[in-house]
């Protein structure tokens, strides 16, 4: 992949941009993990991506409505491979750490920093996950779109989360993990909302395993673009294309983070 300009000058930007970790109080600690929706990720911001504090994601929202330190250590185009193993393919998240500062600075894979994160913050409440995404966009790469062979594939995303899952329990974390499931981009789509839906039963499937929560984000934003049809970028919920404002990327509007994170809310406040 090719550097535009402006990326090459926020390479030498990004080096003397300071960004360190907030203090936690005792207890009122927040972690969300995931990959550009948790991020807040903007396509195409330019200099913007100089200051990861540009990127509003869902974390903001949950943290001040819970009254939690949010520590956001998403980074947009992780897999569940890349979530693991620096090694595994991603969808770009080594990229963007090669010009641009994450939220939280860290070297290691996400899984490290989380790791430790919950050893050095053992009062954590809340830890959140969007992971799975990334993995199936792959996978429809790879499998040009065939059913059955993306199908194939969705096991090896359940068999990450749940490695992950067990992983962050593994550091003795007994508060809340809630994983969130994926919106369609478009419910009038019934291959692509099936398509998610598959991926969405992969994930919860991982959460049931491991004891996991599911916030069930496909059926809160189905409801929202219900008043446009079920157009889920009609109904204002994603984030307009650079190339045509009447049109949308895949990643969450301001308004769909709140729904997101208002979703997040209940399952927390309804888990056990």
């Amino acid at each position: 992949m090719r550097l535009p300009g402006f990326v090459v000058v926020l390479i030498l930007l990004a080096t003397t941009s300071a960004l360190g970790q907030a203090d936690q109080a005792p207890g009122r600690a927040y972690l969300a993990l995931g990959d550009s929706v948790t991020f807040g990720f903007i396509a195409n911001a330019g200099f913007e991506y100089v200051n990861p504090d540009n990127f509003i994601g869902f974390p903001n929202y949950i943290g001040q409505a819970l009254k939690l330190n949010d520590t956001n250590a998403a980074c947009p185009g992780e897999t569940t491979g890349s979530f693991l193993s620096s090694a595994a393919p991603d969808l770009g998240c080594q990229f963007f750490r090669s010009f641009a500062p994450l939220h939280v600075s860290y070297n290691s894979t996400q899984l490290d920093f989380a790791l430790s994160f919950l050893r050095s913050h053992p009062q954590t409440r809340l830890v959140t996950i969007s992971l799975g995404a990334n993995d199936l966009f792959l996978l429809e790469a790879m499998c040009n779109g065939d059913p059955q062979c993306i199908a194939a594939g969705l096991p090896s995303i359940e068999g990450n989360l749940e490695t992950i899952l067990a992983d962050l329990r593994d550091t003795g974390f007994h508060g809340t993990i809630v994983v969130m499931n994926y919106y369609s981009l478009d419910y009038t789509d019934a291959n692509g909302t099936g398509i998610t839906v598959a991926l969405n039963q992969s994930i919860a499937a991982a959460a049931a395993q491991e004891g996991a929560v599911v916030a069930d984000v496909f059926t809160a934003f189905q409801a929202a673009a219900g008043a446009a049809g079920g157009h889920t970028c009609m109904a204002g919920l994603l984030n307009a294309s650079s190339a045509n404002q009447f049109t949308c990327d895949v990643h969450p509007s301001q308004s769909g983070h709140a729904l997101i994170a208002r979703t997040i809310e209940q399952a927390f406040k309804a888990a056990p």
